[in-house]
């Protein structure tokens, strides 16, 4: 992936605003210092992807790798500085109610090549299966342990929450703003974590409508 920074330190990727707290003004929390001098010996990266489909659908592609930043020695043979040792792809096409209509799985790069890199086909068992019903818990029993792969499999874990954010403001009005909740329906992102809690501040200040109410 190629990285851009802007004249005014607003890191870009393909186009796309990375760091949107500079950009936007938004005040940055970032982790404290190290307290100690480090040297980065592995690196995990997980990416999700979604794409919007002409003929309705949609297809999200999640890839994670592992690298790690010295040479290592595998029970297959070394592995070279730099170069994965897991380089894993995933594909699931879904309706507009988050079920998975296709799925497919890719292994670029592992440790046991010829072993790993079998497993594939078996991730078709996620076609069916809701995101939004009980999709991790079917997800363990289809292709937990020797069922599947371990990294697809974790993988798989963030694809109901990538997709909702996807679908957040798209597929889906999130109705941000008390001038534009018309709807007699709470909207769906309340409740579900600690910021959007009903009887909290936020909820107060941007959802005002569906602020819950102390008993009387």
């Amino acid at each position: 992936m190629l990285f851009v920074e802007a004249a005014n330190g607003v890191l870009y990727a393909h186009g796309c605003l990375l760091n949107y707290g500079r950009a936007s003004g938004i005040g940055l929390m970032p982790l404290s210092t190290p307290v100690s001098r480090r040297a980065l010996r592995h690196s995990r990266v997980i990416d999700v992807q979604a794409y919007a489909r002409e003929d309705g659908l949609w297809d999200i592609d999640a890839h994670i790798t592992d690298i790690k930043s010295f040479d290592a020695t595998l029970a297959s043979g070394p592995r070279p500085a730099g170069m994965p040792l897991h380089d894993l792809h995933l594909r699931i096409t879904v309706d507009s109610d988050l079920t998975i209509v296709e799925a497919e799985a890719a292994s670029d790069s592992v440790p046991y090549p010829g072993f790993c890199n079998t497993i594939g086909p078996a991730y078709k068992l996620l076609i069916g299966l809701n995101l939004l019903n009980n999709f991790r818990r079917e997800l363990k029993q289809r292709l937990g342990g020797i069922a599947g792969c371990t990294h697809l499999t974790e993988l798989a874990q963030v694809l109901p929450t990538a997709t909702v954010q996807a679908f957040a403001g798209d597929v889906w009005a999130t109705r941000d703003g008390a001038g534009a909740d018309v709807s007699q329906e709470q909207p769906f992102q309340l409740d579900k974590c600690h910021a959007l809690r009903t009887d909290g501040g936020a909820v107060a200040q941007y959802y005002p409508r569906w602020v819950a109410k102390a008993p009387a």
